[in-house]
C-alpha cells in the first residue's frame, strides 16, 4: 500500500483545477490529468483519502480507453512519464500509474448515463412514475433487475458539491443539439454493451454507468474516465441477487456506510473509520484485478 495522495502540488506546472478526484494541470498542448486518492460520496469529498485508488482508477480507465480504441477514439496521448514534457520529469515518482497526457477537447455539458440494472436514483424514479428519464419501463420490476435492454438516461454536469440532475433525451437534445444528442447516446449504449459483456465474462456486472464526451473541432472523443468503480455500479456476478440492493465492487460500500451513520449527506464529511478505508481499497482493487488479470503491484 502505497502513501495516499490527496491533493498534488507541482510548482512549475500551471494548475487548472481541481474536481473531486483528478487534479488538471495546462501543460499547453495538452492537459496532464493526476487522479489523486480523494474519494466522494453523495458529491461531497471525503477527509480521508483510500491508498492507491487513484493508480487503480488510472489503469481500469486505460484498459478500457485502449479495449474501446475502435469504436471511439479517447483523450489519451501516454500514460509514460517519461513521455511527457520535461517540467514533469520532477514529480515523476508522483505521477506514475496515476496519470495521463491527455488532448484538450471541449467537455459535452451532459452526463451520458447508461443503465442494464435497475438501482440507484433509477430504482427510486421506477418506484414513483415507473419512468427513468422519461423511458415507460415494464411494470413489476425489482430491485437491482436486470432491464430488458439498456437505457440512455443523461443526466446535467453541475459544479462540485452540487447534484446532477437527471433529464430526458429531449431535454439533452436541447442542450447539446439534437444530433449531437444522437451520437453520444448511441456510442454509450455500444460501449457498455461491449463492456458490460466482457466485464460478465470475468465475474463482474456492470449495472450501470457513465460516460464523458468531449469535441475537439467537430471530432467527439471519449475523455475522463471510463468503466471504472467511481463511474460505475459494479456488483459481483456470484452473488447477484435481484430483489434488493448488491454487494458491490465500488463505492456503494462506502454510501451504505455513511447512510448507517446517518450522516446528513452535507460537508463537512465525516472522518471514516480505518476499516472502512481498507475496505473500500480492498473492493476498487478486486475490481482491477478481476477485469485485467493484473493488480499492478498494489497487493
Amino acid at each position: 500500500m502505497n502513501p495516499p495522495i490527496s491533493q498534488t502540488d507541482f510548482p512549475g506546472l500551471q494548475l487548472l483545477k481541481r474536481g473531486k478526484v483528478r487534479d488538471m494541470y495546462d501543460l499547453g498542448e495538452h492537459l496532464l490529468m493526476v487522479a489523486t486518492d480523494r474519494i466522494s460520496a453523495f458529491d461531497v469529498v471525503m477527509p480521508d483519502p483510500i491508498p492507491d485508488k487513484g493508480i487503480i482508477l488510472t489503469q481500469i480507465s486505460l484498459f478500457w480507453f485502449n479495449l474501446m480504441k475502435s469504436t471511439v477514439d479517447n483523450h489519451v496521448v501516454s500514460s509514460r512519464v517519461e513521455d511527457y514534457p520535461k517540467a514533469c520529469r520532477p514529480y515523476a515518482d508522483a505521477l506514475i500509474g496515476r496519470s495521463m497526457l491527455v488532448r484538450k477537447a471541449q467537455p459535452l455539458p451532459v452526463e451520458c448515463v447508461v443503465r442494464g440494472y435497475i438501482s440507484g436514483s433509477g430504482w427510486n424514479s421506477y418506484k414513483t412514475s415507473r419512468q427513468v428519464c422519461g423511458i415507460e419501463l415494464p411494470a413489476n420490476l425489482k430491485e437491482s433487475d436486470r432491464l430488458p435492454e439498456p437505457i440512455f438516461t443523461p443526466s446535467t454536469k453541475e459544479e462540485l458539491g452540487v447534484h446532477d440532475i437527471n433529464i430526458d433525451f429531449e431535454e439533452a437534445g436541447r442542450r447539446i443539439g439534437r444530433k449531437l444528442a444522437e451520437r453520444v447516446r448511441d456510442l454509450s449504449l455500444a460501449i457498455y454493451r461491449t463492456g458490460a459483456a466482457l466485464a460478465e465474462e470475468k465475474g463482474i456486472i456492470i449495472a450501470d454507468t457513465k460516460f464523458e464526451f468531449g469535441l475537439i473541432g467537430e471530432r467527439l472523443i471519449l475523455i475522463d474516465e471510463l468503466l471504472t468503480p467511481d463511474s460505475s455500479r459494479f456488483w459481483p456476478k456470484a452473488t447477484y441477487t435481484p430483489g434488493g440492493a448488491q454487494h458491490s465492487y465500488d463505492k456503494q460500500y462506502l454510501r451504505d456506510y455513511l447512510l448507517a451513520i446517518q450522516w446528513n449527506k452535507t460537508p463537512p464529511a465525516p472522518a471514516l473509520p480505518e476499516e472502512v478505508v481498507r475496505n473500500t481499497r480492498q473492493k476498487y482493487l478486486e475490481a482491477l484485478r478481476q477485469l485485467s488479470g493484473n493488480s499492478h503491484g498494489l497487493g
